[in-house]
């Protein structure tokens, strides 16, 4: 069976993994993942520059672990699969040109993996489910819905038309002065905190479809942090948990919403085995995912989210789609190309921004 090494650097982690098996029926047999959260800590967010020097520090020492943690070499690989875009610039071409040195060194194929088609594909290397099946993606960058295909073919629903859930989170905690990661972060205060008390907005409710945006709340979280702060020159510990709160039960609201929408569209095509997968950082925030499945209970859908260490960017994503590319022969050579913006469904109309770089999404 096929042995693929995966790198990950799109954003702040350092990721290698060593994955073993066929489609929908693989093993990880090794996770290195090394955070950067120290690094940016100061600054109350990735710093790309910061984030580039770490990943061109760090790969080739994640990459001997994963190895030996695997009980491999480098020769024992099969290909060589890493993240070729979308993501931080820098840290892309950081993986991108260890990918190439270890596939020229070793004589091995090169497989560009789209990071969003990672998360994506995470679904069928923890559970092997069967295409078709419709994704939630949420993750710090991106939000969207697709109906997965095939390995390389993706259909987009809908998704943000600005910021991303996990993007709000981390803005969120900046604005009441949390630690980063934010995600965690504001799902901790909020344990602490009353949902209901601000009435925070539940944008794009009332548009048809399953587009979404998020930009809005967070600036409605930042007039409602000022009026307290006005109104007792400082925000308690009770304040804070309840602004957490009241935040995370409308990015609630507005996702348990709008996936009932895409869930609509998805089994008109009447799959065989109706399954919903979430994948991304977001994915790891407890009350998403209860009131995900608690809606997919209700409909009849199977529901299915990737353990915590795989929600989060690791390599082991990368290896497996790179898996699934190596078994339909969709290699690359030596030109392949860092790409700071990548959509998994190039047919859809540009969501977010175009120009010289195209589209994020």
């Amino acid at each position: 069976m096929p042995v693929i090494l995966g790198l990950e650097s799109s954003c702040d982690d350092t990721a290698a993994a060593v994955i073993e098996g066929t489609s929908g029926q693989a093993t990880v047999l090794s996770s290195i993942v090394e955070g950067q959260t120290s690094l940016h800590a100061d600054f109350g967010g990735v710093v790309p520059e910061i984030a580039a020097r770490a990943h061109a520090e760090r790969l080739d020492g994640c990459v001997e672990q994963a190895l030996q943690a695997a009980g491999m070499t480098l020769a024992d690989m099969d290909a060589i699969a890493v993240t070729a875009g979308p993501g931080l610039i820098g840290g892309v071409v950081s993986g991108v040109m260890c990918a190439k040195g270890l596939a020229i060194g070793g004589g091995r194929p090169l497989i560009g993996v789209n990071h969003l088609a990672g998360h994506a594909l995470t679904p069928r290397l923890t559970d092997g489910v069967a295409y078709p099946f419709l994704m939630l993606l949420v993750s710090g960058g991106h939000c969207q819905f697709l109906i997965a295909r095939g390995t390389d073919s993706f259909e987009r629903l809908g998704g943000t038309i600005d910021d991303a859930p996990g993007e709000a989170f981390d803005k969120t905690a900046k604005l009441l002065g949390l630690p980063q990661p934010g995600g965690p972060s504001v799902e901790r205060e909020a344990r602490n905190g009353d949902p209901a008390g601000y009435d925070f907005p539940r944008p794009l409710m009332n548009r048809p479809g399953c587009d979404m945006s998020f930009s809005g709340l967070k600036t409605a979280l930042l007039r409602a942090r000022d009026d307290v702060v006005a109104a007792k020159s400082g925000l308690t510990s009770q304040d804070r948990a309840d602004l957490c709160a009241s935040f995370q039960s409308a990015v609630v609201d507005v996702l348990r919403a709008k996936t009932e929408r895409a869930l609509d569209q998805y089994m008109a095509l009447a799959p065989d085995l109706p399954l919903l997968a979430v994948a991304g950082g977001v994915a790891a925030n407890t009350p998403i995912r209860a009131a995900l499945e608690a809606l997919c209970a209700a409909r009849g859908v199977a529901f299915t989210a990737p353990p915590l260490a795989l929600c989060t960017d690791n390599a082991a994503m990368i290896a497996y789609a790179g898996l699934e590319r190596f078994e339909a022969g969709l290699l690359d050579d030596y030109t392949l190309a860092a790409r700071p913006r990548w959509p998994l469904d190039a047919q859809a109309a540009p969501m977010l921004g175009s120009g010289k770089k195209g589209a994020k999404a």
